[in-house]
């Protein structure tokens, strides 16, 4: 036991309570004595200090303090017939010092690699720290994924990619305060390009060395670029059932680890680039069990005592005893009023268990009263019958047997036989073995007897048996089975299969009793769609109070081939591989041929290999698999077929890497054209991981003037990469290049593609778009038109403003095609001076921009309500009316009002617009309907009011108003 703890508080400190120890030491309903005490590294504890104290037998550290109180405790409870010891218990204090005051360094990392970033912990006990990295300032913690890990072995933080930010590392402990590091810059270099590089794994787990029981955590994480994908294997056997990975995949965890999760682990990283492997070991280990100990034993005077103590563990136990030091405790002979208490240790290199036990000896005359004989015994004729007779008595007493009146003549027959215990055994039973049995006890110490009888009853006898049966999978196939017994007894049926007991209400979708048949002699059993796993071996046993009856019949389920084994891959060829097998279960029907599967990262799903030969015979274990991707990971199976179906697959092999070859498809959709001035933007569809067939794959990229001789030619490293563009000063806009591509990897290149034609970037409009205008619309907008350029390169127009308080750096964007000669900007501030100027562009760029427009956008409009004074029906008509909206200073003037009528529930109606305070609308034939009020300016229209008028007679007018903003309000 190991407890950590914090100064200055109270420790209560338990091993053993007070009333275990006494309920160890009591031999009868009387309360025995004892006194107990405490121990600390092997010298007493002196309870008579104010720092200490004993509760109901625990003891209690007042204000616990490192220096004096850290150590092993143990306590003592003794008695006037013997001392027990408790477990070992250890008292460790937890701290955590703070970290080092000074700066730490900045750190520069090349963009795009990877890095790791040291945590350094202070010191601190015990090492179950827990780790974590903010990123610039508190609370922002770092989140773990595939880019980012933080190692809580050592409190590294590991970045696939970078990034510049500042960090600092976090550190928790369960038994004191949190404490931080001081930031750490993070630098980035600038890199002219991010080179892919391969996966390098730089987080690798060491052996571990697990208790049976605990939680394991091994750590695997890797650099590169792209971010490598991590996988999990336990090599040559199956995950454990309670390992779990995690979201990122950097993190093995295994719960309750027991010994056959021992093994090696391994842990892989992989990306485009290549893949890098790590293993280790886990060691389980346990911690001592008990067997079989020693418990508090009666034994009778003068007789011999065996008392084991056997422990499990790993490693092995040694056992130790308290009194004499062996693993076997024999007392002999005992004497009466032996009375001993003792104690048995099993202990290895992970800690120790205890058992202690007393004996009692004893001593009395033989009595039945607490266990007589069976007042009626059952045995069926034929068989075999055995009456106990077993008193309580010390010392052990002589027996003797009498049937009714006779005591001596019948027990002389071969088939008749007294045990050592008493009980007395009769074997191939008759009739006129039936009567009263009586059984005499006799010690030194008095006599008893107890008497029983004996009934014969009729045997139980299977009278149909079943037979053997042979089925095909799915059909249905029937047991029978029936039995005669005695009547007077209940007879029960019991089936089994390969030993096994049937429970019929577990299993009830394969196997059911026949309840057909109404007999109670007859247990026919009914197997429905059976399956391969149903053939074997059933027992139907016919069961009495008394005696029972078994007959088997064997069961044939012929069905689709098991799964071939022994896989094994050879001759790893670019396109080719050899694989061979070894027959599996033909499950009674032969295998008429064989069926190769592979299945590689392209896909989930596993697919039918080409083979060689292209149909393999049902006698074939071995054949090869042709028309393989060169340079791609596979997995293989091996799939049977007989005339009953398609059977399980083997067990997928291990993952194998075909051989390299030179690439031998071309890029698609070459193409290109357009980019910025003086450059010739060249594309083609990148082709996929299944084409590359080798390492540094990559691209040749061949162009050269329309009527030019000779092929510039450049190297594109970057497999996922579609697009290269070449810039040259000298080279003239619009200029016509024949261009084309092939791919290339470390085996060779592969063919050129088709000659495309393309044109090299224009140049950017030179002309300035003329009779830029400007029209306020409102608040909020304004309406910007001007006069196409003459120049036929023009893609697009760009419109630019910005309000007198921003800078023209900050200016806003709108583009149009090259068809439009207007366009509106939208969310203005109101009452602003703003700045407009229009460009012609293409794709080479803008041209020059035209004169500088400066306008103002008008007041807002006004921002109270119309309040609705009165809703009136008048005959066929509503009056509404409302008070005049006065607009403030900075707003628009009011120059009249819309109302929009319109049925409740519905966006579109009806719009007025009116001068007046009021208007007048239809009453509504069907339903509700809302008519909305609102002031309009050259600022645009202001807030809404609203009144819910109904078409319904109504006693007295009444209405409702809401003020809502409506900003879709219709112009």
């Amino acid at each position: 036991m190991f407890v950590a703890w914090k100064q200055k508080t109270q420790l209560t400190f338990i091993i053993f309570k007070f009333t275990l120890f006494a309920g160890l030491m009591t031999f009868d309903v009387t309360f025995i004595f004892f006194s107990n005490r405490w121990r600390m590294n092997n010298g007493d504890v002196d309870l008579t200090s104010d720092r200490y104290s004993m509760v109901g037998g625990n003891l209690v550290i007042n204000n616990p303090d490192k220096q004096k109180d850290a150590g092993i405790y143990y306590c003592l409870a003794s008695n006037n017939y013997g001392m027990v010891r408790s477990t070992e218990a250890t008292l460790s204090f937890g701290y955590l010092d703070p970290f080092p005051p000074e700066e730490r360094p900045e750190v520069r990392v090349k963009e795009g690699k990877g890095m790791v970033l040291l945590c350094d912990p202070p010191y601190h006990f015990p090492d179950d720290l827990s780790y974590r990295w903010l990123l610039n300032e508190f609370p922002v913690f770092i989140t773990m994924d595939k880019r980012r890990f933080v190692s809580q072995t050592n409190g590294n933080l590991y970045r696939a990619r970078l990034c510049r930010h500042t960090f600092l590392c976090f550190v928790s402990s369960l038994f004191t305060k949190s404490v931080f590091s001081k930031f750490i810059p993070l630098i980035p270099l600038p890199e002219r390009t991010t080179k892919p590089y391969p996966a390098d794994i730089v987080v690798q787990f060491k052996d571990v060395y697990a208790l049976m029981g605990q939680n394991v955590t091994l750590e695997c994480f890797a650099l590169g670029n792209p971010v490598p994908d991590i996988r999990w294997r336990k090599v040559l056997e199956p995950m454990p059932s309670t390992a779990e990975i995690s979201t990122s995949g950097a993190v093995l965890k295994i719960f309750n680890i027991q010994l056959e999760d021992e093994g090696t682990y391994e842990c892989e990283a992989e990306n485009i680039r290549g893949k890098d492997k790590h293993h280790g070991r886990i060691y389980v280990q346990a911690f001592p069990e008990w067997v079989e100990h020693i418990n508090d034993t009666e034994v009778d005077i003068g007789s011999d005592l065996y008392w084991p103590c056997v422990a499990t563990g790993k490693p092995i136990p040694t056992i130790r005893w308290l009194k004499n030091g062996y693993s076997v405790l024999k007392v002999l002979p005992l004497a009466l009023g032996t009375r001993s208490s003792s104690g048995c240790i099993a202990e290895n290199t992970h800690g120790v268990i205890y058992a202690n036990a007393e004996l009692k000896i004893l001593a009395l005359a033989p009595t039945f009263e607490m266990n007589p004989m069976k007042k009626k015994i059952l045995a069926a004729k034929g068989g075999r019958v055995i009456i106990e007779c077993k008193p309580k008595a010390a010392p052990k007493p002589k027996f003797s047997w009498s049937k009714g009146t006779d005591t001596h003549c019948f027990f002389h027959f071969h088939r008749i036989l007294i045990w050592e215990d008493g009980s007395l055994e009769i074997n191939n039973i008759t009739r006129n073995d039936g009567g009263i049995y009586t059984c005499f006890a006799e010690n030194n110490r008095g006599k008893a007897n107890s008497t029983g009888t004996l009934v014969i009853t009729d045997p139980t006898r299977i009278i149909l048996a079943p037979i053997n049966a042979d089925i095909t999978v799915g059909e249905n196939a029937t047991m029978q089975c029936a039995a005669s017994f005695d009547p007077a007894l209940d007879l029960t049926f019991i089936w089994s299969f390969n030993g096994y007991v049937i429970d019929f209400n577990k299993e009830n979708i394969h196997y059911q009793r026949n309840f057909m048949v109404r007999l109670d002699s007859n247990g026919e059993l009914l197997i429905r769609n059976a399956q391969l796993k149903h053939a074997g071996r059933y027992t139907c046993t016919a069961q009495t109070i008394v005696d029972n009856s078994s007959a088997s019949a064997d069961l044939v389920v012929r069905g689709p081939p098991g799964p071939p084994g022994g896989l094994r891959i050879e001759d790893i060829r670019a396109t080719s591989v050899a694989l061979t097998w070894s027959r599996g279960s033909d499950n009674h029907s032969p295998i008429s041929k064989y069926n190769i599967q592979t299945k590689t990262i392209l896909s989930d799903d596993w697919k039918d290999a080409k083979t060689d030969p292209p149909i393999i015979e049902g006698n074939m274990e071995a054949a090869r698999a042709v028309d393989l991707i060169p340079w791609m990971e596979y997995e293989f199976r091996v799939v049977a077929t007989n005339t009953l179906g398609i059977g399980e697959p083997s067990i997928p092999s291990n993952k194998i890497k075909t051989d390299g070859a030179a690439p031998n498809v071309a890029p698609s959709d070459v193409g290109g054209g357009g980019g910025s001035n003086r450059e010739l933007t060249i594309t083609w569809a990148p082709l996929s991981r299944e084409y590359h067939y080798g390492n540094n794959f990559g691209y040749i990229v061949a162009f050269k003037p329309f009527d030019g001789e000779e092929w510039k030619k450049v190297t594109v490293t970057n497999p996922d990469t579609g697009r290269y563009v070449h810039k040259d000063e000298t080279m003239r806009p619009s200029t016509a290049f024949q261009v084309k591509v092939k791919a290339f990897n470390n085996k060779g290149d592969g063919p050129y593609s088709l000659t495309a034609v393309i044109n090299s970037a224009q140049d950017a409009p030179s002309e300035a778009p003329a009779e830029v205008g400007v029209k306020v619309l409102s608040s909020s907008e304004i309406s910007v038109h001007w006069e196409h350029v003459v120049e036929k390169i023009v893609e697009s127009y760009q419109i630019r403003y910005w309000s007198a308080h921003d800078k023209e750096a900050a200016a806003h964007r709108v583009q149009v095609t090259s068809q439009e000669y207007s366009a509106r900007l939208e969310n203005l501030l109101p009452d602003t001076q703003y700045f407009v100027e229009v460009r012609a562009c293409n794709s080479a760029g803008c041209g020059p921009p035209s004169d500088m427009i400066e306008t103002f956008t008008k007041k807002a409009p006004p921002s109270q309500p119309p309040r609705i004074i009165s809703s009136i029906r008048s005959g066929s008509r509503y009056i509404i009316t409302w008070d005049h909206v006065v607009a403030l200073s900075n707003e628009s003037t009011v120059t009249g009002y819309k109302v929009l009528y319109r049925p409740d529930g519905q966006h579109d109606g009806k719009l007025y617009s009116t001068h007046k305070h009021s208007i007048e609308v239809p009453i509504p034939r069907d339903g509700e309907y809302v008519v909305e009020v609102r002031a309009h300016s050259d600022g645009g229209d202001g807030v809404v009011s609203q009144v819910k008028i109904s078409g319904k007679p109504v006693i007295e007018d009444t209405f409702q108003l809401c003020f809502l903003v409506n900003s879709n309000y219709l112009h």
